[in-house]
């Protein structure tokens, strides 16, 4: 190849990189523009809703939700699916409460508990998917059944108390700065969003993340190791998991294990409002992040408005149908 050659080639790609950066900045300017249409509409609907005590509860039920779909995103991106972390979520709060109240480990080591049971799910589900060749779908279905299960039998099926033990529930509900109303579980989602964008734009498994997704097939013929590094994408996801646990049991001070059937539908449902292509290769964790807002300001400007719970998950339920469909119409027409 001539140097012209190779001139045009590296313009090309520039260029093709510059395309793709538009595209993305112009979803996430979308996806800002209807979170912000949404808290407007709720605002006038009921002043309330624009309270400081309100704003503080939205952000923070945005915290597991939001943390779920910062790992997810990672999962969708190769163009697989997680359907476990709901009930996975549930697994990691009960053994992060069995390990503080019922083995006497002290606070920091049921964290790390929590935390690791996470990485297991996703190491095993990255093991089903690559090397018994499962479909992400039936693979991950399984384990969400599995993680049902353990959870109940390991719980007794009765809830696991662990307010007041260790000041446990200042994980989530603490303040690093004193006099700040902002919860610390708000600050851990964030943090874990710039850390998880850092990992997705700067770092080697970021970019073979999306080269897996992008076309699985060339990735391998270029001699990256696909099956490694998808079980560490799904190890990745299953520590998000596992830190989405510890912030909702520290939250509710309990580890409830009937609790989690449901999360991940709205947490699939912010990685695809945020941008991300369920076909892969596509996506970023800020609008991620900003799909997870629009979940919690919906719901929770739903509950403001004395909507009953059943039509609250109708409503869900029709955005997880316009947010596939909106996707599907992007890829159609290039976008």
């Amino acid at each position: 190849m001539s140097k012209v050659e190779a001139q045009k080639v590296a313009e090309e790609e520039s260029n093709l990189g510059m395309a793709t950066a538009i595209k993305r900045r112009l979803q996430q300017s979308l996806a800002f523009a209807s979170l912000v249409a949404i808290f407007i509409f709720f605002a006038f609907a009921n002043p309330a809703f624009a309270t400081l005590s309100n704003i503080n509860g939205i952000l923070l039920s945005t915290a597991v939700i939001g943390l779920l779909a910062v790992g997810t995103t990672f999962v969708i991106i190769t163009a697989g699916i997680d359907l476990s972390i709901g009930t996975g979520v549930t697994l990691t709060a009960v053994m992060t409460a069995y390990a503080i109240k019922n083995l006497g480990l002290p606070v920091w080591l049921g964290v790390v508990v929590g935390i690791v049971t996470g990485a297991l799910m996703g190491l095993v589900n990255g093991l089903n998917i690559t090397y018994l060749q499962l479909p992400p779908f039936i693979a991950t279905l399984a384990m969400m059944l599995i993680a049902k299960g353990l959870a109940l039998v390991i719980s007794g099926t009765a809830p696991i108390y662990v307010s007041g033990i260790g000041n446990f529930e200042e994980i989530a509900l603490g303040s690093v700065v004193p006099g700040w109303n902002t919860p610390n579980a708000v600050v851990i989602l964030f943090v874990s969003a710039i850390v998880a964008s850092f990992i997705l734009n700067r770092t080697v498994l970021g970019r073979y993340t999306f080269a897996i997704g992008s076309n699985e097939e060339a990735t391998a013929i270029s001699g990256i190791n696909v099956r490694k590094w998808k079980i560490i994408i799904y190890i990745v996801g299953g520590i998000f998991i596992g830190l989405a646990g510890v912030v909702l049991t520290s939250r509710l001070g309990s580890a409830q294990p009937a609790l989690g059937m449901g999360y991940e539908l709205e947490a699939i449902a912010a990685v695809i409002i945020g941008g991300t292509s369920l076909m892969g290769g596509r996506g970023s964790i800020l609008g991620t992040v900003i799909g997870a807002l629009i979940m919690s300001v919906l719901i929770n400007g739903l509950r403001i408005m004395s909507i009953q719970q059943e039509w609250q998950t109708v409503v869900v339920g029709f955005v997880i149908i316009f947010a596939v469909y909106t996707d599907s119409l992007r890829r159609r027409r290039g976008l």
